[in-house]
């Protein structure tokens, strides 16, 4: 499989509390469209290598380490979506997406909890500043799995992924051996920017390596995606329409995913301005590293940053 030719410039955005740490693909022209890639809960900026190579040049993408992850781990909290979409505010006004023609167009693209900041966002302190919205396998209430309370929950959703901020890893190759057992993951772990992508994850010295994910923030943060009504609600006071483009297969490469045409046809898209596509052969993670998930990624961000 083809890589990434592009490698993106590590910047840092002032947000509250500190610096916000980003990956940058510059635009090879100045009034681009801006496009944010916004990652997962417990993910970082570099699982955007992919999407963020095969759109550089065309327009400005930012990657941001939200609060609590990789390179943002030591802004403080309180943590939440709230947080991370004023986070996002602040790097839009940054990048001078004002919301007074400063920029031509902007773009928000989230994966997973992702999708859920970019629609708070969207609906709320940033409102002004964006102009096109595309979610991946995120954004819309997730299945609510069996658990006696949050923890339980988070357990459920999100398994491996969970467990690894308790642990410790001798070196990078027992980093790489855990995620190569994650049914959804491990096909991927020698591609090089999945690799680097896991790497980015990584704290601490040898033998006692660790997540530089806060569990704190994942906590926080995973409460607002699954309970949170405001939350959840609001992808019905979107400014713009909105791209949901979702996988075939869940979080461990099960079928059915996060969604599917049933579960779609009960939340009402149409009404909220929400188009649902389907990226076939893609789970969770891979929809943002495979051919097919990256084509129907950039095709959309393309065709939100072509309406305004």
């Amino acid at each position: 499989m083809s890589e990434p030719v592009r490698d993106p410039v590590q910047i840092a955005v002032p947000v509250e509390g500190g610096e916000l740490s980003a990956l940058h693909w510059p635009a090879d022209a100045p009034g681009a469209p801006i496009v944010v890639l916004v990652h997962g809960i417990t993910a970082n900026a570099m699982s955007w290598a992919r999407v963020g190579a095969a759109l550089a040049g065309d327009v400005e993408v930012v990657a941001p380490d939200l609060r609590g992850r990789a390179g943002s781990a030591g802004l403080p909290g309180p943590y939440g979506l709230d947080a991370h979409a004023a986070d996002l505010t602040a790097l839009l006004d940054s990048l001078g997406a004002d919301g007074d023609g400063g920029a031509e167009s902007t773009v928000l693209v989230g994966h997973s909890m992702g999708a859920f900041v970019a629609t708070l966002a969207a609906a709320g302190p940033a409102r002004d500043r964006v102009h096109g919205l595309v979610l991946v396998d995120g954004g819309l209430a997730f299945p609510q799995p069996p658990g006696a309370d949050l923890d339980a929950m988070l357990a459920a959703v999100l398994g491996p992924a969970l467990d690894r901020l308790s642990m410790t890893f001798p070196d990078l190759a027992a980093v790489r051996a855990f995620w190569a057992q994650h049914p959804a993951v491990g096909p991927w772990v020698d591609v090089p920017s999945v690799a680097a992508y896991l790497a980015r994850d990584v704290t601490g010295e040898p033998p006692a390596l660790r997540s530089a994910c806060v569990p704190e923030a994942v906590r926080v943060d995973g409460g607002d995606v699954l309970a949170n009504e405001r939350v959840l609600e609001a992808t019905t006071d979107l400014p713009v329409p909105a791209t949901l483009l979702w996988a075939t297969r869940g979080m461990f490469d099960q079928t059915p995913g996060l969604y599917d045409q049933v579960r779609l046809a009960q939340l009402g898209l149409e009404p909220a301005g929400i188009t649902a596509r389907e990226v076939p052969d893609t789970n969770h993670y891979s929809i943002l590293w495979a051919a097919q998930g990256v084509e129907a990624i950039t095709a959309a961000v393309r065709a939100a940053a072509a309406r305004r």
